[in-house]
């Protein structure tokens, strides 16, 4: 299951969000890679201990706590500290697998990756290359959106990030563990909330049959969630 999500961050926060990036410095993203991840990536990214990453990072967590359609795709239980990198001309990061356990040293705080997130900061047309190419079951899926959006998807998926010959990408990358461990329920349950919300645009929120609906709903997600 591949999502986009829109306007999780606004222009002006995005804007907000390069201008500190500005005047921060970056390290070698590779600090943060796995053995196999780092011998093909090559980007850079703030410190993730920094004050500057964890400040931006807090305000991107509390976007995605009131973005409904990240929280019907994820039903989250834990979200790692999102981390900042950015890409300029000549850097990409080659395919790989994520993690499948991410530790956070500040905390002590470890998470199964059930899907990782990547939340663009630059506008497409600032940049030439640097989709994420994600591979699944139905091939390759391309990844360029807009600043602001958000595409999630299985941590376990092959993905890459295609060299830079233009400008600079940036972006926010973090992983999170769902309640809903296994991925086909969740995508299920993604699809029964759509069902839902498209019936109570046309029926009302108390009509009998969404009532009963929204009561499998929430039956499904007590039958499979992990707390």
């Amino acid at each position: 299951m591949l999502i986009c999500v829109a306007d999780v961050l606004s222009k002006a926060e995005v804007a907000e969000f390069r201008g500190v990036m500005t005047t921060a410095a970056w390290e070698d993203g590779r600090s943060t890679a796995g053995a196999q991840s780092a011998m093909v990536k090559n980007n850079e990214q703030l410190p993730p201990d920094s004050e500057t990453s964890r400040r931006l990072g807090e305000r991107v967590i509390k976007a995605l706590a009131a973005n409904p359609l990240f929280i019907s795709a994820a039903i989250p239980r834990h979200i790692f500290p999102p981390l900042f990198n950015r890409y300029g001309v000549g850097q990409h990061f080659g395919v790989h697998v994520d993690n499948a356990v991410r530790g956070d040293p500040l905390t002590g705080t470890r998470i199964r990756t059930d899907l990782s997130v990547t939340l663009f900061l630059s506008e497409p047309d600032e940049y030439d290359g640097g989709e994420l190419i994600v591979e699944d079951y139905y091939g390759s899926h391309e990844v360029k959106l807009p600043a602001g959006h958000l595409v999630l998807y299985p941590a376990s998926s092959l993905h890459t990030v295609t060299p830079i010959t233009r400008g600079v990408r940036v972006a926010s990358f973090f992983w999170l563990q769902s309640m809903i461990r296994d991925g086909h329920a969740r995508s299920m349950i993604f699809d029964l909330d759509n069902a839902i919300q498209g019936l109570i645009e046309r029926l009302g929120r108390n009509d009998a049959e969404v009532v009963k609906l929204s009561g499998l709903y929430h039956n499904l997600i007590r039958h499979w969630a992990e707390l």
